[in-house]
Formats: structure tokens, sequence, C-alpha cells
């Protein structure tokens, strides 16, 4: 055999594949799936997945890696890098947050709140602080319910009950139960306490800006308030979705709910955790 010339491992630089580069998926960086032609902004990042939003507000998820386009050049979408914090960290409501603190044993104490995605929200903005003092948060499946559960629960020191609700505003069924509640519980405030909220739905105490709208609609009454929404907005007629994909999925920290909702969590907290 002929021997190799030293030149045989050389490739022109024009002909060689450059790799593409690797580009974090932070939150708002517009992203191009060439294969589909689904352009969206970064929504959220998990594990291996990134979620995109277009301007339609449609989300699709898609696997991290090769495959997409940003500003008009190939890339690999991987993982953000974990930022070292400069300072103390803070916890979704604002709280100190407790790197590595093991949650509490459940308090006998219990938080009520009326429905699922009223427990939701709470738990996302407020689940740290939750674990740390040992709080558990129940939903209702209905305030005309909660007589029923108090007597069950039994109130008492060192049992505190505290209960959140939808629309209680003077002179409502709302209103009369929370006084039938608070009767029950023995003296007034002493171990079950009800509090509430304006809001029809706690839809509404998430700041309208937060979702991208200026107000939320007024439904007639008589209309279910959720359907009527998302009606009136545009939005799909799937009220889980658009709960759980345009609303809950955009709020981050205790500044983006109303400060009417804020005040009430935290007195429910306090109260349940006191002695």
């Amino acid at each position: 055999m002929p021997p190799r010339s030293p030149y045989d491992n050389l490739v022109h630089p024009r002909t060689r594949k450059q790799p593409s580069p690797e580009v974090e998926a932070l939150k708002d960086v517009v992203v191009e799936d060439p294969s589909s032609g689904f352009v969206g902004a970064v929504v959220r990042c998990e594990k291996d997945v990134v979620h995109l939003e277009d301007r339609f507000g449609r989300v699709r998820a898609y696997p991290l890696g090769p495959g997409f386009w940003v500003d008009g050049r190939p890339v690999v979408l991987v993982r953000p890098k974990q930022q070292a914090p400069s300072g103390p960290q803070r916890s979704a409501s604002g709280s100190t947050y407790v790197a590595g603190a093991r949650a509490r044993v459940a308090r006998e104490g219990r938080i009520y709140v009326e429905g699922k995605h009223d427990a939701e929200l709470v738990e996302k903005v407020w689940g740290h602080d939750l674990r740390i003092e040992g709080v558990v948060v129940e939903p209702l499946h209905g305030v005309d319910d909660l007589p029923g559960i108090v007597r069950d629960f039994r109130p008492s020191s060192g049992r505190r009950l505290g209960v959140l609700v939808d629309h209680l505003v003077t002179g409502s069924k709302e209103s009369r139960i929370a006084a039938e509640v608070m009767r029950t519980g023995g003296t007034p405030g002493a171990h079950a306490l009800v509090v509430g909220h304006p809001f029809i739905d706690i839809w509404q105490a998430v700041k309208p800006s937060v979702v991208g709208i200026e107000a939320w609609p007024t439904v007639p009454r008589g209309e279910d308030w959720k359907t009527g929404v998302c009606r009136r907005l545009g939005w799909e007629d799937d009220t889980g979705y658009v709960w759980a994909q345009r609303i809950l999925a955009h709020v981050k920290v205790w500044t983006d709910l109303e400060p009417t909702l804020i005040g009430r969590v935290e007195e429910l907290i306090d109260f349940v955790t006191t002695d």
C-alpha cells in the first residue's frame, strides 16, 4: 500500500460541519421548531421538557435538545443553569426560604379553602411556609358542607380550624354560614376562624395584568362565571385547562395576587399556628 499523506486527515474549513451552539431555555426566549413551523416563547422549563407559548396563547411541549432555531440559527436547547444566590432567598410568599428544611409533622389544625383551584393557588404561593409550619390545606366541595365539617372536626385549643371562603360579603349566603361556623367553634374566633375575599371566584384574586388582560370581564348573574369569562375573553371552553395554563402557570410570587387575598391567607396561617 502507498504511504499515507499527512494531508489525508485535513478537511477544508468551509466543508467542516460546525456544532450547533447551546442556548439556555430561559423564560421569554423565542424558539422555533422548524419541523412544525411552531414559534413560541419559553413559558417554563422542566427536567427534560420545554413549554412554548405562541402569540395566540397555544402552548406546546417539546423535549430539550437539538432541532430548534433561535434568532434564525440552529441551536441545542438546554436547561437553564442554576444561579448561585447572592443573598437570602425568598419563597413565593415573600418569606425567607429555608433551604434543605424538612417538612414539619402536620399539626392537628387545618385550613379549608373553597375548591380545588383555591387549594392549588395557596399551595403554589404559600406551599413552602405551610410545610415549614406543618399546616395542611384541604379543599371544600362547597361552602354548604362547612357546618358539618366543623362539627366533625371539633375545633379546640391546639386544634384550630381556619376557613377561606369565596365571595364573603355582607348579606350573602356565605356570610350566614360563616357566622354559624364561628358559633360552632365555641367562643367566636377562639378555635375556628372564617375569613373570605370579595371575589366571585379565586380566578379574580389573580391580578389581570398577570394573565395578560386589562380586567376580569363582568358576567351577568345566573350565568356560570368561569364559562362566561372564557367566552368573553375568547379562551378555551375547558375551564380546567384555562386555570392551569392561562392563570395558575403565570402566578409566580405573592405580588401576582390581589392584596385582599394575601391578607386573608396570612391571617389564617397565623391563626392555626398559634398554640
